[in-house]
């Protein structure tokens, strides 16, 4: 790669994978209390899809004159810093950033972040499984806080998208909290959801006390939840009323430096499962859009230089 350009993903007219490009910028400059990463694998996330596709774009969130840029989650190596940045350079680094009005993002050779959202990574746990963690993991955990600890009786957690990557990290950590929890996937999926010490369903049902819907299916997944019940989805622009006394909220995910120390510590332990379901290089950012898009995707395409 030509040192003086770093190479972006990203879309001008958003109208799904085919219209995303590389444009090939001057590596931007850390400034005070940021890093520079240099990124080895960059995840693709079904946000990025919606991104792609112009989803945020109708929605209002985004206001970018001339190009929006792609991708959350990064690894890498800080190759530069700002100044009052005690991270050395040569530190192998993850994390995601957040806001979808941006024109960067980590579908890119270089990202510049503040440095108290790139996170170490612990020995054992190698980049391109890395790169699978931050968003869906944080993600994952903010929305167990949110549900916080079950109650008496009520225990009863059912987990939409069991078998995909904010879902499968939800059902792990929830059964910590003292939810009894059952996953939602496909048939074809059962193995792998039990595995994560869950009970299994192929479809929703009715009567649960909460229902943590990483599935993303909405009306569908309210309509399970007991009178008085808790709801809490995973799309922030398109949160749903509350109905029949049942609290509703959505998860935004944030970056927490200290929780995604503790979730990537959790990964090298296997304690949360990692997993890559292809890698593919940076120049063929739109080919694993539309792989992505395509579905049945378990595990994250993961995109290195």
């Amino acid at each position: 790669m030509n040192t003086t350009t770093s190479r972006q993903a990203v879309v001008r007219t958003p109208s799904g994978p085919q219209s995303v490009e590389i444009i090939a910028v001057p590596p931007a400059k850390p400034g005070p209390g940021e890093v520079r990463v240099k990124i080895a694998a960059a995840a693709v996330n079904p946000v990025d899809l919606g991104v792609a596709a112009g989803v945020f774009h109708r929605f209002g969130l985004v206001h970018q004159p001339e190009h929006t840029g792609l991708g959350w989650d990064f690894a890498g190596t800080v190759d530069a810093v700002g100044s009052g940045v005690e991270l050395p350079r040569g530190t192998p680094v993850a994390g995601f950033i957040d806001g979808f009005d941006r024109d960067h993002g980590s579908h890119a050779d270089h990202l510049v972040v503040p440095a108290a959202n790139a996170v170490p990574v612990p020995d054992g746990l190698d980049l391109i499984a890395a790169a699978t963690v931050p968003l869906n993991a944080t993600a994952a955990a903010q929305l167990v806080a949110m549900l916080g600890d079950a109650a008496g009786e009520a225990r009863r957690l059912l987990v939409t998208g069991a078998a995909g990557a904010v879902g499968a990290y939800a059902a792990v950590l929830a059964q910590e909290r003292g939810w009894r929890v059952t996953g939602v996937a496909r048939a074809a999926d059962e193995e792998f959801v039990r595995g994560l010490g869950v009970d299994f369903a192929t479809g929703l049902g009715q009567g649960w006390d909460a229902v943590a819907d990483a599935g993303a299916m909405q009306e569908q997944a309210l309509a399970a939840v007991r009178d008085g019940g808790r709801f809490i989805g995973v799309q922030p622009a398109a949160r749903l009323p509350e109905e029949r006394g049942v609290a509703v909220d959505v998860v935004t995910a944030s970056p927490d430096a200290a929780l995604l120390a503790g979730l990537l510590g959790r990964a090298v332990a296997g304690d949360l499962p990692v997993r890559v379901h292809a890698v593919a290089r940076l120049a063929d950012v739109a080919s694993a859009y539309e792989t992505m898009a395509k579905g049945g995707v378990r595990g994250r395409i993961v995109l290195v230089p």
